[in-house]
């Protein structure tokens, strides 16, 4: 039986209360050395990454979903890839809802959801709607005996151990950066929406030029 993911008051009573910024600040830096370190090993001897990537980038829709702190990594995930593809869209409740993804699966369809511990039960629900519809699921999480495992056609599973009170994004934000590039650079189109996205960028007036 798995044992209950520990909540972000429990890990500040056992990690962070207590202890010197200074003693603190250590624990944390070489807890994220180590596990950074876990998490290139891990990407090096395993293929889970480039499965992913192979999915996404043959996809027609990509629709990525995650809730809580997971929004934020799907944000990221959206960001990266929106700029290389088009049909990203990321399922945020506002711009796209759930009951609108659900309710239009088509061929070539593709759910990304992200889901860490302590396991969003939004996230889980609609991933299981999405797949029981016959959507093709791609789950990034932190645990083999996760939720959704099962549903999942590919999976990549990346560990978020922290010294800290809150799970770490070192390892998620290193596997979303490798799933993005490696999506990007399979895109047989990616190189013109780049270079299109530039020169927009440019009309626009976008960004501010260093001095």
């Amino acid at each position: 039986m798995r044992t209950r993911p520990a909540t972000p008051a429990e890990r500040f009573e056992r990690n962070v209360q207590r202890r010197s910024a200074q003693v603190l600040k250590q624990r944390v830096l070489e807890q994220q050395r180590a596990e950074f370190d876990k998490a290139l090993a891990w990407a090096a001897e395993h293929d889970a990454i480039e499965i992913a990537a192979a999915r996404i980038v043959s996809a027609r829709r990509r629709y990525l979903l995650g809730n809580g702190k997971s929004l934020s990594y799907a944000a990221l995930l959206g960001a990266d890839l929106s700029a290389g593809l088009s049909g990203v869209h990321l399922v945020d409740g506002a711009t796209v809802r759930a009951l609108d993804v659900l309710s239009d699966i088509r061929q070539g369809d593709l759910l990304v959801a992200i889901s860490m511990s302590r396991y969003r039960r939004e996230t889980v629900s609609v991933a299981e709607a999405y797949a029981a519809r016959g959507g093709e699921l791609v789950l990034i999480t932190d645990a083999e005996d996760a939720p959704l495992t099962a549903l999942a056609t590919t999976r990549v599973v990346i560990g978020t151990d922290t010294a800290s009170y809150a799970s770490s994004p070192t390892s998620v934000v290193l596997a979303l950066h490798l799933l993005a590039t490696l999506t990007i650079a399979s895109s047989k189109g990616a190189g013109r929406r780049l270079h299109e996205r530039d020169t927009l960028a440019a009309e626009l007036n976008l960004y501010v030029d260093p001095a």
